[in-house]
């Protein structure tokens, strides 16, 4: 049950509809869930069941259809544009499949790539990538290039960038997608470690294994939320 003065994100009756060539694909159907401060959500389900729609539209990347989104007790439909690309500058901490690293960029670089363009002080700045480098262990590597680095290495990176600002939520999609079972497994304890000093984390996996990384997982199936005997759950 969650306490409501304690909840960061609530979707209530999200549906997220695509129209394309005159078709009508509905990626979201009815969705209520919500994410308390400090917890570990996992959304898990199979490719193609809404899961990466679900964590565009917390991460206000996207829009719902219909349905209403609060955030930390704000309507997300009453903000205005610039209002939501702040949110998603300083609340919010991106981590992708693909990790999205610039590779004519240092380690260094890319986890303060984010801040500069926040306009954060030079020496806060370095504070800040450097304090998030020995977080996910790769302050050793913060002169390399990407290139320089394996996936597993690349994807701490990734979890850097998304660290440094600080933001309230950290969004992962698929984080260990492109990763080896050893290296996948690294990287999941790296987010538990993050969310047992604190850190609000939701990722999407169709990997069941790493659901059980979280403190509490929901299942998707063609865009709606289900229990594990496939019937309509709510949370």
């Amino acid at each position: 049950m969650s306490n409501e003065n304690n909840t960061l994100i609530k979707l209530t009756n999200i549906n997220k509809v695509f129209l394309t060539d005159d078709m009508e694909t509905r990626a979201l159907s009815g969705v209520d869930m919500h994410i308390d401060n400090g917890e570990f959500m996992a959304i898990n389900g199979p490719s193609g069941c809404g899961k990466s729609t679900m964590l565009s539209i917390i991460g206000l990347l996207d829009t719902p259809t219909s349905g209403e989104y609060t955030l930390n007790g704000r309507d997300v439909a009453s903000l205005s544009a610039s209002e939501r690309a702040r949110i998603r500058n300083k609340e919010v901490g991106f981590i992708f499949q693909s990790f999205n690293l610039i590779g004519d960029l240092s380690v260094y670089e890319n986890v303060e790539l984010p801040l500069t363009y926040r306009g954060t002080k030079s020496s806060a700045r370095k504070e800040l990538v450097m304090e998030a480098l020995e977080k996910v262990d790769m302050g050793h590597r913060m002169k390399h290039m990407p290139s320089q680095l394996s996936g597993g290495q690349q994807q701490r990176v990734a979890v850097a960038r998304a660290l440094a600002g600080k933001p309230q939520i950290l969004l992962a999609d698929e984080p260990t997608g492109n990763l080896d079972s050893k290296n996948g497994e690294a990287v999941m304890d790296l987010l538990k470690n993050l969310n047992d000093e604190g850190a609000t984390l939701c990722i999407v996996t169709h990997d069941e294994r790493y659901s059980t990384y979280a403190t509490r997982s929901v299942h998707l199936f063609d865009g709606q939320l289900v229990d594990g005997d496939g019937v309509m759950a709510g949370v």
